[in-house]
Order: structure tokens, then C-alpha cells, then sequence
């Protein structure tokens, strides 16, 4: 790496999906909230935060940024986006963009990785069997374990399969305890025109969250060119930004990228790499992942901080090695959505 970041001549985009614990993702009460707002003290200290939009568009053409320019994203349209996170960005004067799903915010889209979260964390059953396979749920270990493997299983299907699969595998156990409420989880329309008064940039998700790649190009198409066309006619202002759902490599494709270009989605964001460069595919932007519940040291490393010292959130600098992933996809470890 040529330390280009350092100088404003590239740019980090992160991401986060949730604030407060989910069903996939859970955490204490609380614990997200205060770890988010370490996170954005963090970035605020020894980062530039940037608009996304306005920093693409300038990336793209050739325009400096700020030194050590980074974004912050959302993805999903989950409610504390707009409880917990704008609030703590309005206090730190921190811009950031979410990434929505017009079906989810009609309330009628039930998001698969909660539902088959929701069913694997409260079934009474001691194992499910599907497909021939048989998942344990003994404890809270296995039970996680459980939900990886058939996530990553059903990522793989189409949109109308995943869910048909989905819908098998939570019949088929016996869940108690609290509900799966994915209209509480979520935001509304009104939800969303609430962050565009807020002054948080928006992007789409694609219409219902499908896995682009699984789907044919011409459903991809129809997809991007619906989604977009109801978030704008919906939130009036333009929607230029697209994030691909799980974005990892082989969710998107040729066939994807090209049904971006004929939406009018002028950038789109992955869920791999790190640095974005003047060079880098605008249809293929890097951007990398994180929990409410990182450590704020461990975003900053992660970043490119090879030394963070101070206690609470001072944070000073001795010197950086970005990591490169320039031209080189790396090994997918996490669950992406």
C-alpha cells in the first residue's frame, strides 16, 4: 500500500447493520449503543468522516479527499438506525448513510436471517433435521454453529427457495418465548423520511434483499431498476449508491454490476476489501464490516492503526500499514448480509 489513504488520495467505507442486539445478532442491553458510541469517538479523533455520495463522486473523479477519509454505512434499515445511531452521529456531527429495502420498509418482507435466527435460538427441540442433515441445538454453542451452517447452506439457493426453506425449517420446530416482530425490528416509510430529515444519506438494498447473483439478470434488472425508482418516488431525492446483499465475491456478478449501470446506480458497495483508490471499479467498492460491540481499538487497527495507545477513547497515531487487498479477493469468514 502506497499510503495514499494518508494523504486524501483514497477512501475506507465501513459498515454496520444493527445497533442493539437482534436475533442475529445479539448483545447485552446496551451494550451496543455504548459500544457504537466508542466506535464514533474513535473514528472521530483519528479519522476524517466523510458523505459517501460526495465522496465517490469525487474519488471517481480524481478529486483529493480528506486525509484519512472514511464513510459510514448502514445496511438493512433496522429501527435503532435511526433511535440509537442518528442521535449519537448527530452529538459527533458525523455524516453516514443507510442502505434500505423498500419491501422491508412496506412491513410485508419477513428478512430470512432473523426469522431462522429467531427459530434456532428459541426451539425446545435438542437437534432439527433437514434435508437429510441433522443440526443440533443442545446448547447456545451449537445452536450458533447450527445457524452458520445452514446460513451459509441457503445463501446459495435463490430468493424464492431460501425462503421456502426457511419457512420448512421454522415449522418444523417448536419455538417459545419471545416473538419474532420484524415490524419492530425495522423501519417504515415514515421510519426512513425521518432519516432523510435527519440529514442521513440513503441508498438501496435492492426491493426485497435477494442475493443478486442467485436470481436471473433479468430478475436482477428488475430488481435494481424497481427498487430505486420507489425509493425515490417515496423519499424524494435522488438514489445513486447501491449496496449488494451478503456482498461478498460471487454475490454479484458481470450480469449484476451491468443491471447496476442500467438502474442508474452510479457506485456500488461490496462487503469484502478495505481501500478504494481513483482506480477501483465504482461497481465494485470495497467496504468492510463491523459489530456495534468491536472494540473501538479493533476498528481502528482494523482500519490501518498498527498502534492505538491511550485510555477511553484517545486516540493517537505512531504510524499505519493499510491492508491491501488490491486486486486480490480475500477469504470470506464472517456471515454477511
Amino acid at each position: 500500500m502506497d499510503g495514499s489513504w494518508w494523504t486524501g488520495g483514497a477512501l475506507v467505507v465501513l459498515a454496520w447493520h444493527n445497533v442493539e442486539g437482534t436475533w442475529q445478532w445479539p448483545a447485552p442491553a446496551g451494550a451496543g449503543a455504548a459500544g457504537f458510541r466508542r466506535q464514533m469517538r474513535a473514528l472521530r479523533a483519528a479519522t476524517n468522516v466523510v458523505p459517501l455520495d460526495e465522496a465517490l463522486q469525487a474519488l471517481s473523479a480524481g478529486r483529493r479527499l480528506p486525509p484519512r477519509a472514511v464513510a459510514i454505512t448502514f445496511d438493512d434499515g433496522y429501527r435503532d438506525n435511526l433511535d440509537v445511531a442518528v442521535p449519537i452521529l448527530r452529538e459527533l456531527g458525523l455524516p453516514a448513510t443507510v442502505f434500505l429495502v423498500p419491501d422491508l420498509l412496506d412491513g410485508n418482507l419477513d428478512p430470512w436471517w432473523e426469522r431462522l435466527a429467531w427459530a434456532v435460538t428459541t426451539a425446545e427441540d435438542p437437534l432439527l433435521e433437514f434435508e437429510g442433515g441433522i443440526y443440533p441445538l443442545t446448547d447456545e454453542r451449537t445452536r450458533r454453529t447450527t445457524l452458520d451452517r445452514l446460513q451459509e447452506v441457503l445463501k446459495r439457493r435463490t430468493d424464492a427457495e431460501r425462503r421456502a426453506a426457511v419457512a420448512q425449517i421454522t415449522e418444523s420446530l417448536t419455538c417459545r418465548g419471545p416473538q419474532h416482530d420484524p415490524r419492530r425490528m425495522f423501519l417504515d416509510w415514515e421510519g426512513a423520511r425521518a432519516l432523510v430529515r435527519a440529514g442521513i444519506g440513503i441508498g438501496s438494498h435492492t426491493t426485497g434483499h435477494a442475493i443478486l447473483a442467485r436470481e436471473t439478470p433479468h430478475a436482477q434488472r428488475e430488481d435494481l431498476i424497481g427498487s430505486r425508482r420507489r425509493l425515490q418516488d417515496e423519499l424524494d431525492l435522488p438514489i445513486d449508491v447501491l449496496a449488494y446483499p451478503n456482498g461478498q465475491v460471487g454475490d454479484y456478478s458481470a450480469e449484476t454490476i451491468a443491471a447496476a449501470r442500467a438502474a442508474g446506480y452510479s457506485h456500488s458497495v461490496t462487503a469484502w476489501g478495505l481501500v478504494n483508490g481513483p482506480q477501483t471499479e465504482v461497481h465494485e467498492i470495497r467496504r468492510r464490516l463491523l459489530s456495534p460491540t468491536d472494540p473501538a481499538t479493533k476498528v481502528l487497527l482494523g482500519i490501518g492503526y498498527r498502534t492505538v495507545v491511550g485510555g477511553g477513547d484517545d486516540v493517537q497515531r505512531s504510524h499505519a500499514e493499510l491492508s491491501s487487498t488490491d486486486g486480490v479477493h480475500p477469504k470470506v469468514d464472517e456471515d454477511r448480509y
